[in-house]
């Protein structure tokens, strides 16, 4: 990734730098794919919701989530990239996240949302520090919380109050979600080499350590805790 005299990311993109196009067009599709699943999921939450105003709310943050997906498809055409092709590399690893995180209930879904959704927008908050403007600029869009979360937490706590016992039973469904989390992002900087340099080579130009991807994970991990006291579970 190319810097400018500061050690900071081009406020443009730079056409010339095939590696960081390429990390970028990974970026957007590994997005693309968690955003377009997301609806998905919060379309099918909809229909085990308790109310008709919770089916409702649902609704409106699955809509959200789809606009999210429609901004990053049409970035990726406006860079002469298909849509589809950016994000095949990464159904396997959201797909494999899924189907090992399926909840059980309506509860589940909730905590699934809020954690799993928590860790893999950390996740790609840090990335974003590596890159320029425009493009940076869009992410963070994307990344902007739909209500999700505090629709999650007063549920969640409103249960717990009503029947204190289900808060194992979900916090080890938290600790589950964490461990699953952690290991599909670390699979998927491993696996794609362009989207590793970017984060790695990003901190190196900012006179950081490898040691710092390593602390990064350790803040997820940080982030993750602070969310299950707020869901009132323990970490």
């Amino acid at each position: 990734m190319t810097t400018d005299a500061g050690g900071e990311p081009p406020s443009d993109p730079p056409d010339d730098d095939a590696g960081y196009r390429l990390a970028v067009v990974d970026l957007l599709g590994a997005l693309a794919y968690g955003e377009l699943t997301a609806f998905e999921r919060l379309a099918d939450d909809a229909a085990f919701a308790p109310t008709v105003g919770d089916k409702a709310a649902l609704a409106a943050m699955a809509v959200a989530e789809y606009n999210h997906f429609a901004l990053l498809r049409t970035r990726l055409e406006d860079m002469g990239v298909s849509p589809e092709e950016a994000m095949d590399p990464f159904m396997p690893a959201l797909e494999a996240f899924h189907e090992r995180t399926a909840p059980s209930d309506w509860l589940e879904g909730l905590v699934k949302a809020y954690v799993g959704d928590g860790i893999a927008t950390d996740f790609y908050r840090e990335v974003s520090a590596y890159l320029d403007d425009s493009t940076r600029t869009l992410v963070l869009q994307v990344l902007e919380d739909t209500g999700h979360s505090r629709f999650a937490v007063d549920r969640v706590r409103a249960a717990i109050e009503a029947e204190p016992r289900i808060a194992g039973r979900l916090a080890l469904w938290g600790r589950r979600l964490v461990g699953e989390a952690l290991s599909q992002a670390q699979r998927v900087a491993a696996e794609r080499d362009a989207l590793a340099a970017l984060l790695v080579g990003g901190m190196a130009h900012r006179g950081a350590d490898l040691a710092e991807v390593g602390r990064m994970f350790a803040r997820l991990t940080d982030n993750h805790t602070k969310r299950m006291a707020t869901l009132g579970l323990s970490a």
